[in-house]
């Protein structure tokens, strides 16, 4: 599996989202949907994008009772998204039953991840607010094995942890990599960032874009600049 560039269409409305979209005549990115857009738009929007031939991975990152997200689940594989994800922290049990939700009939499924923790979430915020003791790579890892034993493809992870995640849970098994900022760019609210070139050093499979991209001056420019570094 290639590795690719995900932007993060972070809009508010499908207005936004297509007009942003329709700057790309010669590429068609790989585009993550998450709650701000769905919750705006509700599943048509999935609908209408992929319909104009893009890749989604659809970011809801479910976290609930597990027959709540086997539910769920089963409701999103009628979508025809690429990738979806949950919660980590759900325990191997509700992974499993998302797992067994969003299997089709005839077998096939998007590819489901597991969040470890957020990139916005420092070793500090960790112990002090969530009461986790352990370090913050102990605790990706321990989770990242989590998702493994319960079935998943892989899990979203910061650049910075997964070279570990390959190292512990083999190299097939996916790292998706938000946190990704240009070497010369601003921070912004994440912590546990870097750039995609060191995202590929690192091995990354996947890295998530948002801002460095879709704020940028030229959207088009800095995706194929992210392309270009990563891939």
């Amino acid at each position: 599996m290639g590795k690719d560039v995900i932007i993060a269409c972070d809009f508010g409305c499908k207005e936004e989202a297509l007009s942003f979209l329709d700057r790309f005549t010669e590429e068609k990115p790989y585009v993550k949907i998450g709650k701000e857009l769905y919750y705006a738009e509700g599943p048509d929007i999935c609908r209408e994008i992929k319909a104009r031939g893009h890749k989604i991975f659809l970011d809801l990152k479910l976290h609930d009772i597990p027959n709540t997200v086997k539910s769920a689940m089963a409701v999103l594989s009628r979508l025809d998204v690429d990738m979806c994800n949950l919660h980590a922290a759900g325990t191997i049990t509700m992974m499993e039953a998302a797992l067994e939700g969003l299997t089709r009939p005839d077998g096939s499924r998007p590819l489901l991840i597991a969040v470890t923790q957020l990139t916005s979430t420092s070793e500090d915020r960790m112990r002090r607010e969530l009461l986790i003791d352990h370090p913050m790579n102990e605790v990706v890892l321990h989770y990242a094995e989590n998702a493994r034993r319960a079935g998943l493809d892989g899990v979203v992870c910061s650049p910075l942890e997964a070279a570990a995640v390959h190292e512990a849970c083999g190299k097939n098994f996916l790292t998706v990599t938000p946190g990704i900022r240009f070497a010369d760019g601003p921070v912004q609210d994440q912590v546990r960032v870097t750039s995609p070139a060191k995202a590929k050093e690192i091995g990354s499979d996947y890295i998530v874009v948002g801002r460095p991209i879709t704020r940028a001056e030229d959207p088009i420019a800095a995706y194929r600049r992210c392309v270009k570094e990563f891939i």
